[in-house]
């Protein structure tokens, strides 16, 4: 088992305020404290003073010292953590008491490079009624399909993730043209990064843990029509690009089973139970999502990829970037 464990929270905005206090308070409240918590502000000055001023002094404020966005910020934390190990937990998630204590178990061996856990759904103003919970990837939550119990996976949900540190270095850390920039609801950088991991160590295993579980805020905003429809879109666009770097077979073998296997399962529960409207956005989200992946593979066509050095925070197989010297706030 990895000896020593570095947690990072990437914040950009004084909105989630709140949210992110509750998130530290239960990084620092772990059965087994981290070895150290750091929290990344996305290019958000007003948020990085008051996070010095107010959060406790075992916390460490680091600015994002690359592009603006989540990928940006959580390659910054990769470059001055000093564990073995590197957490994410999003700013508006918390972790049960012995998170840190499950994500380090999973590590049995050494063939497991990373360990991921549950994200439950905390639904500020209650799940909608025709919200399927087939869908809760949508809100960045664990759904209905993946294992119920320790097993290998494809890649993890970014809310509750964690790798051996070495290993994400060694990969080139996360892309730069993938993932959320500010409110912007895309994703899939750790997806990506997951399979190029693997591919990188034949062999090697990513593995899930429920036990490792965290509860992730679900605010009324991202309980509309409106955003189920472009979270699916930008899901499906997202996708494209996973697959123009990493191939079709990678990066949608899960996405396949998933749609052959889990939707149809929950259609037919939904229509035998007369839940109409939940079949509704059943076939509405795959529908978008395809949508999404269909205009982002043709527009991938047409566009000349720009070169890796450019959208990789590191140089693969580095052991150590020179962004480790990012400043860290006191």
């Amino acid at each position: 088992m990895p000896a020593t464990l570095s947690v990072a929270i990437c914040a950009y905005t004084l909105d989630r305020w709140d949210d992110l206090c509750a998130a530290v308070e239960s990084v620092l409240a772990q059965r087994r404290p981290p070895d150290e918590l750091l929290l990344v502000v996305d290019h958000c000055p007003e948020l990085a003073r008051r996070a010095v001023e107010c959060l406790p002094s075992t916390v460490r404020v680091v600015d994002n010292r690359q592009q603006q966005g989540l990928s940006g910020g959580r390659n910054t934390a990769v470059a001055v953590a000093n564990g073995e190990v590197i957490a994410f937990l999003d700013d508006d998630a918390v972790a049960d008491a012995d998170w840190t204590t499950r994500l380090l178990a999973g590590y049995r061996g050494p063939e497991v490079l990373g360990v991921g856990g549950l994200v439950r759904a905390w639904w500020e103003t209650g799940r909608p009624g025709w919200f399927p919970a087939e869908f809760d990837w949508v809100v960045g939550c664990s759904y209905t399909g993946l294992p119920e119990s320790g097993s290998a996976v494809r890649n993890f949900i970014g809310a509750n993730m964690s790798f051996r540190r070495a290993e994400v270095l060694a990969a080139g850390g996360f892309r730069l043209d993938l993932g959320r920039v500010g409110t912007r609801p895309s994703g899939c950088e750790e997806t990506e990064l997951c399979i190029r991991i693997t591919a990188r160590n034949p062999g090697s295993v990513l593995r899930y843990e429920p036990g490792a579980a965290v509860r992730h805020h679900v605010p009324r905003q991202r309980t509309t029509w409106a955003y189920f429809r472009s979270r699916c879109y930008a899901e499906g666009g997202s996708k494209a690009v996973v697959a123009r770097h990493r191939g079709t077979g990678p990066a949608l073998a899960s996405e396949r089973r998933y749609l052959w296997r889990v939707v149809p399962v929950a259609l037919a529960r939904s229509l035998l139970h007369a839940e109409l409207r939940t079949a509704a956005a059943l076939c509405a989200g795959v529908g978008t999502t395809v949508a999404g992946y269909a205009v982002g593979r043709a527009g991938g066509r047409r566009r000349r990829p720009a070169g890796p050095s450019r959208l990789l925070s590191f140089p693969a197989g580095s052991s150590d970037p020179a962004g480790r010297s990012a400043r860290s706030r006191p």
